[in-house]
């Protein structure tokens, strides 16, 4: 078997995991990153980028080359699904950083480009850790294997790190599913219709989330959450339909069925969730983002916990050391806990920006300009 030793291992590219990786090696850690994917693609759909995240971006220098590729939408506008009614008009300038709705492929690009070439090994299926007390011993997939002082567990919802912390469990459905599907402008153009950049169409017991992926303004995306009794279908996802949209939203605005009648091609997810773990790490090996503290999608702000959690990581690893890992990762709970917990109940709640209301807790916060909690009061 192959072995190679490294620093700190993170197990998952994904916009935590590179975010991580990033962040230590401008630190100065050396860092492997472990992807189970073959490749790099650009997969995913659109997704939120606030100020508290583009500070964090700043300090690897690629929040313009960010802002260059994004939407930058001036507010949130909050509607009634049926009437139109506008419900609030929520400010996302004035928070210290730029606002961005990009395509997530785009943005994990943008990210890799921040790494030095070889950091992310792709085709890295991660099948057992082991941590003998000097070390962790990890074993892949494809038959080979590394060692690691550190490994954070950045690998999602169904994060193998958090199984061999926790043991397994499934995580939780929560009645919902997401509907997605990008839509070209050109298909936008036969509706005289107004499109804003950024809009929530809220329904009584639904809702459909809409924006811009690009600067050019040439993909508009939409995410939905509908109720949905139980999730029997195998994989992440399944096709959906122009059909099933049109049922779900029946009587909904004329903005939202042109936006459905546009539609080509749209997805299904089940969204799921985790009650709050009990520890975030244990001897040498810590959580991340959705192995951590997943949540729905509601706030628009589960990437942005994950990437905020790797700047305090960093930020309490420069602070102790790497060898004083147990003290760093003591100090990391202590000061991601509440704020996760709050991000995470709320954006289960899905009253985010609903009415009127000061969002600056969210997109004025900067990870760097937090003094650090004590870690006795975890």
């Amino acid at each position: 078997m192959a072995q190679e030793k490294q620093a700190i291992a993170i197990i998952g590219a994904g916009l935590g995991g590179a975010a991580a990786g990033a962040l230590l090696q401008s630190a100065g850690f050396d860092v492997k990153i472990y992807e189970q994917a073959p490749s790099f693609t650009r997969l995913g759909a659109g997704i939120h980028m606030g100020p508290n995240v583009l500070k964090i971006f700043q300090r690897i220098g690629m929040d313009q080359k960010l802002i260059d590729i994004s939407s930058t939408p001036s507010h949130w506008f909050s509607r009634n699904g049926l009437t139109g009614e506008y419900l609030s008009r929520i400010p996302l300038e004035g928070y210290g950083a730029t606002y961005c709705t990009v395509h997530r492929g785009d943005l994990s690009a943008l990210q890799m480009d921040t790494m030095a070439p070889g950091t992310v090994q792709f085709n890295k299926r991660l099948t057992r850790l082991e941590d003998n007390g000097s070390d962790v011993y990890l074993e892949f997939q494809d038959g080979t294997s590394a060692r690691a002082a550190i490994v954070i567990g950045a690998d999602g919802i169904n994060s193998r790190v958090r199984e061999t912390l926790l043991g397994a469990e499934k995580p939780n459905y929560s009645g919902w599913v997401g509907h997605r599907a990008m839509i070209t402008a050109e298909k936008l153009t036969k509706f005289d219709l107004t499109f804003e950049d950024c809009v929530k169409w809220w329904g009584p017991d639904r809702h459909m989330m809409v924006y811009y992926t690009t600067g050019r303004r040439d993909e508009y995306y939409y995410v939905t959450g509908v109720p949905h009794a139980a999730w029997e279908f195998d994989g992440a996802f399944v096709q959906s339909s122009r059909e099933e949209m049109f049922e779900a939203f029946a009587g909904y605005h004329p903005v939202v069925q042109a936006l459905i009648e546009a539609t080509d091609d749209v997805t299904k997810w089940p969204l799921f969730n985790r009650n709050p773990l009990p520890l975030w790490s244990q001897g040498r090996m810590v959580l991340l983002g959705d192995a951590c503290h997943p949540m729905k999608p509601h706030m628009a702000q589960g990437a942005a916990m994950a990437i905020e959690d790797a700047a305090m990581l960093t930020r309490c690893l420069e602070e102790t050391g790497a060898n004083a890992y147990a003290e760093a990762f003591a100090l990391y709970e202590a000061n991601r806990r509440e704020r996760a917990t709050r991000v995470q109940t709320v954006s289960n709640a899905n009253t985010f920006l609903l009415t009127q209301e000061d969002p600056s807790w969210v997109y004025g916060y900067d990870v760097y300009a937090q003094p650090l909690r004590d870690k006795s009061v975890a």
